[in-house]
């Protein structure tokens, strides 16, 4: 199929309009309008009702929202993947979540580089679900993530066991500061902590809200390899009697994709773990 009719349908879908996707393209409505009606037929369906107000997607059009975007996905991660830098035969693409990005994601790639110098390394960033469906899409050999999905074919390995913990600073125990830890720790933190629940001042993001606490004070929950290092020194301390809760990391992976060269890239990894690195992603100097 032309790219250019799904990159079409999804400009009409995010301006929703056909004359405001003319405008992004820099076609005439008349172009846009021929592409939809092509693409219609080659589907054999209706995407969208179109009247005064714009577009509006039928339900055979949302459903083919997600296929458009796999389609220009792989499309560009062909793009920019060949050719396959000199002297590397192969390709592997891992991802993980911000928050693993420091040490464990740098240090699997470093590890990576290597023990594995004839690869190629891709290196994504992103949230869970959009790993989870880059696994699912292909464009991920493997994925290190929070909550896993279970699908067919997919290979979920606890890789760490985790907890989170409430720490503050001594000196400088206030404010709360409430960590976003996605959609389970929310429900157990605010039963637990109902008082909590909203707090003055929340990140979406641990690294941010611990370099906040750092540096302004207050108390929160992160996890415990990452402040390890910063309770050892006294510059952090636990929070008496406050709920823990528990927060492991998972290893996704296509079985359908698995090869020699992903299997040693694991087991990589499962040494990196088992080594009591420092985890305090410090960004600057030490405290």
């Amino acid at each position: 199929m032309d790219l250019d009719l799904a990159r079409t349908f999804l400009e009409i879908v995010r301006y929703g309009s056909l004359a405001g996707a003319a405008e992004k393209l820099h076609v005439t409505q008349t172009a846009v309008t021929a592409r939809v009606q092509k693409l219609e037929a080659l589907l054999g369906v209706t995407l969208f009702v179109r009247n005064r107000a714009g577009a509006r997607l039928t339900s055979d059009g949302e459903a083919f929202v997600v296929y458009a975007n796999q389609l220009l996905h792989t499309w560009e991660a062909a793009r920019r993947d060949l050719p396959r830098p000199e002297g590397m035969h192969q390709m592997l693409h891992i991802g993980g979540e911000v928050s693993l990005c420091n040490p464990l994601i740098l240090s699997w790639a470093k590890a990576l580089r290597q023990h594995l110098a004839t690869h190629a390394l891709r290196v994504q960033i992103r949230d869970g679900e959009q790993l989870l469906r880059q696994v699912e899409m292909g464009l991920l050999d493997a994925a290190l993530v929070y909550q896993p999905t279970y699908w067919p074919g997919v290979q979920v390995e606890q890789l760490l066991e985790e907890k989170l913990i409430q720490i503050r600073r001594p000196a400088l125990p206030e404010p709360y500061v409430y960590v976003d830890w996605g959609e389970d720790f929310r429900l157990r933190h605010d039963a637990a902590l109902p008082d909590k629940s909203r707090a003055a001042i929340s990140f979406n993001l641990g690294p941010v809200a611990l370099h906040y606490i750092l540096e302004n004070g207050g108390s929160g929950y992160f996890r415990t390899r990452v402040v390890k290092s910063y309770l050892d020194s006294g510059v952090l301390e636990r929070v008496p009697k406050a709920p823990e809760f528990s927060y492991p990391t998972y290893l996704v992976y296509s079985r359908e994709r698995d090869s020699a060269a992903l299997q040693q890239a694991i087991e990589l990894l499962r040494e990196m773990v088992k080594e009591d690195g420092d985890w305090s992603q410090r960004w600057g100097p030490e405290i």
